[in-house]
């Protein structure tokens, strides 16, 4: 071990890390490496090394062994995000008999490389940022993980296929689960489609046994018609009050045999399930295979809720199940994990006025088609105009409607372009119609996918390619009149063509649920700029969010097809069992401390917190900041007038500290505005 001691008494091991050429592109690590060695000796650094690749193992065992063999106190990894390896190198450290949190990270490839085009700029740029982050770590304390116990019990949110799936894998290992669902039934979106691509299978084949089997596991208990009202606690010890809306239906007596809306007299279009196509009566089940099988009445339409007669259910009911007098329940439940898996609304085609929907009757949305294919729906599988009688002899289908597009939503939703394939496929396979269909570009990643896009051409489905400009039946021609024309550029003949058919079906884009910036804040998550739920990390934890013990499957967190969200909300299930099984889970213990002496009671801090982690004690008139609930991310800290809180691995010395390392580099040959790095 080294006798050299520098005046601060900690030894600090310096290393840059290549990222391959991620960061050595634009950054001169070894010229770094050299720097950090001579130039910061004197502030504890007795060691500075680049390597290609610091994350890997052979990258982690040089700091093992510097650690060992130097007596490092202290260490500062110059790499990529500390979002992504902060926890890698912490626990190397720890391997190595350093606390974790005596390694400070610093972001040489985000921060510096990647928003670069200047090596010499850059290079001074990170040896400034190294410079304060070995000012900081100086600063650092030993801190060790907070522990805390995790209740068996789990809620799901949500009962489409994601959140079936994640209900499931969960019972099935001898768990609780609470699986909620807003509308009277749980099958979501699915349990309106026809067949499912690529391999047409039927929907309902697949998803009632799944349904069934959430219905009557024993480990889950249903509770449809109902919402989450309220979530308060904290990672392993949830409690959720869950607001069950009255049916008028008592489920203990009820045998499901339908006589209650065979009798009722009123029906109204179902607005819902059959997406305006088809009728229901105001007591209903949403279909034949709804679990569970008790009806609901609809008080919007019932004639007793509206005028004070009929009673027509009640009457006829022969187990006496149907009840007036049902009021709004409250149930509260204690859980450890929750997942959301709240799926998503379609784009409402009737914005793009162009494309005529609403205006033009034989213009369809893809769940209007859905319905109109499905053997148990309005028009029992037979695909129709309007009239309900006149099969199309053309069928022109649009992609991307809603999607892709800067007016409405940037992204890609995923499933237009086979679900556009499906359409011609069942359109093909039913009618003899010609069918067109309009593409920006064809989208088949998945297994299987492309092969059917091939199926349909050979089905002799005409493709082409160019956004739809307009839908309209001003008829220019003969041939043109009683007809709906589609307008649109093909630019593979670089021309415009106006083609005229008889039907045209708007594949309809994906988009958020319209309250999903509500239940996001009901949940403490966030969402992105279009909406989406926001996972920890895209690529390496897509299904958990920023709050612990949230988690997220299915469409909730962006566009995806059914095998997708079986796959996560599978996912969510196992990172839940995960911990169920560990009995615990280990927190940052990055969080914020209130200082009472200190504390003027001001509450500014309790309204802030994004996470509900502070509360006020009124006898005391102090703050306190619950640990188990605060995520460390410096709100109250930045807010508080008094000063009295102070953010554990972010005290004022550790800022202060950095800030004046990065302030104090300063080489004559690679003078750099400093203000001007910051704003970088």
């Amino acid at each position: 071990m080294s006798q050299d001691q520098p005046h601060n008494k900690e030894r600090v091991g310096v290393y840059v890390c290549h990222c391959g050429t991620n960061i050595s592109a634009m950054v001169d690590v070894e010229d770094v490496a050299v720097w950090a060695k001579d130039s910061l000796s004197d502030d504890g650094v007795v060691v500075a090394r680049d390597y290609k690749f610091m994350c890997s193992s052979l990258g982690q065992e040089l700091i093992e062994r510097d650690i060992e063999r130097e007596g490092l106190t202290r260490v500062v990894v110059a790499a990529c995000s500390p979002h992504l390896h902060e926890t890698t190198f912490r626990e190397a450290c720890n391997r190595a008999g350093l606390n974790g949190y005596l390694c400070e990270m610093v972001s040489i490839r985000e921060q510096v490389s990647w928003v670069h085009t200047d090596k010499v700029a850059a290079t001074a740029k990170a040896k400034a940022m190294i410079a304060g982050g070995v000012e900081r770590v100086i600063e650092n304390e030993p801190l060790e993980p907070l522990r805390v116990p995790i209740h068996p019990a789990t809620l799901v949110v949500g009962g489409g296929i994601a959140g079936i799936q994640a209900a499931l894998e969960i019972a099935d290992s001898g768990n609780k689960v609470y699986l909620v669902e807003r509308e009277p039934s749980i099958g979501g979106h699915m349990a309106q489609f026809d067949k499912t691509f690529p391999t047409m299978d039927c929907a309902a084949c697949i998803l009632t046994p799944k349904m069934v089997s959430a219905g009557t596991h024993p480990n889950i208990e249903l509770l449809t018609w109902s919402e989450v009202e309220r979530v308060d606690g904290f990672v392993g010890n949830f409690t959720v009050t869950i607001k069950k809306k009255p049916r008028y239906v008592i489920e203990d007596l009820c045998t499901g045999c339908g006589i209650c809306w065979e009798k009722c007299p009123k029906h109204v279009i179902d607005d819902v399930f059959e997406a305006g196509l088809g009728y229901r009566a105001a007591v209903y089940t949403p279909f034949a295979q709804a679990v569970p099988k008790y009806p609901v009445i609809d008080t919007e339409n019932c004639i007793y809720f509206q005028r004070g007669k009929c009673r027509a259910c009640e009457k006829f009911c022969p187990t006496e199940a149907i009840d007036f007098s049902q009021k709004e329940k409250y149930i509260t439940v204690t859980v450890g994990n929750i997942i959301l898996a709240t799926g998503y609304d379609l784009f409402d085609a009737r914005r793009v006025i162009q494309y005529g929907y609403g205006r033009l009757a034989n213009v369809f949305t893809s769940i209007e088609f859905e319905r109109m294919c499905n053997a148990a729906g309005p028009t029992n599988g037979e695909i129709v105009l309007r009239d309900g009688v006149t099969t199309p002899k053309t069928v022109g289908i649009i992609h991307c409607v809603g999607s892709r597009d800067r007016n409405y939503n940037n992204y890609c939703s995923v499933i237009c372009c086979m679900s556009s394939l499906k359409f011609a496929h069942l359109v093909k396979e039913r009618t003899d119609a010609t069918v067109y269909n309009f593409y920006i570009d064809m989208r088949t990643a998945y297994k299987d996918y492309d092969e059917f896009y091939q199926r349909v051409l050979e089905e002799g489905t005409l493709f082409v390619r160019g956004r739809v400009a307009e839908v309209t039946d001003a008829a220019r021609g003969p041939g043109e009149e009683g007809k709906i024309i589609i307008q649109a550029e093909d630019t593979l003949i670089g021309k415009q063509r106006r083609i005229p058919v008889d039907m045209v079906i708007l594949a309809s884009g994906l988009e958020p649920r319209k309250d999903a910036k509500e239940v996001a804040q009901k949940f403490g998550i966030s969402c992105s700029a279009n909406g989406w739920y926001i996972e920890k990390h895209p690529k390496l934890d897509p299904v958990a969010t920023m709050t612990e013990g949230i988690f997220i499957a299915g469409a909730a967190q962006g566009p995806k097809d059914i095998p997708s969200s079986v796959a996560q909300g599978a996912a969510a299930a196992g990172r839940v069992l995960n911990r169920i099984g560990q009995g615990e889970i280990e927190l940052e213990p990055v969080r914020a401390t209130v200082d009472a002496q200190k504390c003027s009671g001001c509450r500014i801090c309790n309204d802030l917190c994004p996470f509900g982690a502070i509360i006020f004690h009124e006898d005391m008139m102090v703050s306190e900041v619950k640990h188990a609930l605060c995520q460390g991310c410096g709100t109250c800290v930045a807010a508080c007038p008094a000063g009295a809180i102070s953010g554990t691995g972010f005290s004022n010395e550790q800022i202060l500290a950095q800030i004046e390392g990065m302030l104090m580099f300063d080489q004559p040959a690679h003078r750099v505005d400093l203000a001007e790095m910051a704003m970088a």
